[in-house]
Order: C-alpha cells, then sequence, then structure tokens
C-alpha cells in the first residue's frame, strides 16, 4: 500500500514539474512584429525561437531611431540593434534593443 501511495506522489510530482517546465520554455519566446515583418523575440540567447507562422504586420511609421551608447552585446549574441517591435497592447510600434 505505501509503495503505492508512494509511486502515485511520484508520478504527480513528475507531471507538475513537466507542467511547470513546459510552461516556462513558452513562455520566454514570442512572436511579433519587428520592422513590419513577423520575427521569434526570445529573453535569452539559449532559448530555442518558435517558428512564426505568416502573418501580416501593420506598416512602420517612419522615425528617426534612438541614439544608444556603446556597449558589450550580452553572453552569446553578437550584435544588438534598435528595431521597432509591434506592441499589441497599445497598437503601437516601440523601440527595443534586439540582441542576436
Amino acid at each position: 500500500m505505501r509503495q503505492s501511495i508512494a509511486a502515485l506522489s511520484l508520478s504527480c510530482a513528475l507531471v507538475l514539474t513537466s507542467l511547470f517546465i513546459a510552461h516556462e520554455a513558452y513562455a520566454r519566446c514570442e512572436c511579433r512584429c519587428v520592422d513590419g515583418k513577423v520575427a521569434a523575440l526570445c529573453e535569452n540567447s539559449v532559448d530555442l525561437p518558435p517558428i512564426c507562422a505568416p502573418s501580416i504586420c501593420p506598416i512602420v511609421p517612419p522615425r528617426i531611431e534612438p541614439i544608444q551608447p556603446p556597449r558589450i552585446p550580452p553572453i552569446g549574441t553578437t550584435k544588438c540593434e534598435q528595431k521597432q517591435v509591434y506592441n499589441p497592447n497599445t497598437k503601437r510600434y516601440e523601440w527595443q534593443e534586439i540582441c542576436r
């Protein structure tokens, strides 16, 4: 009886852990409109970017890129650039630093 309770507890723990890990994996990357084209944006350079479905992005308004002081790119990236990223909450493009 004790073995079956222990096995059930272990099974529940494994299922809950796998759900948490799966949720974290998808929460770090998302498909967004960047400079008028759909692109995968990830919070971390080691995350695998998703395959983004084709989509129509709003037209990018002409704007002057903000001046940024030179800095060293984060580990795992080689170059950072300012890009206009569409924010679906505000329904506007906003400047963000994108590192690749």
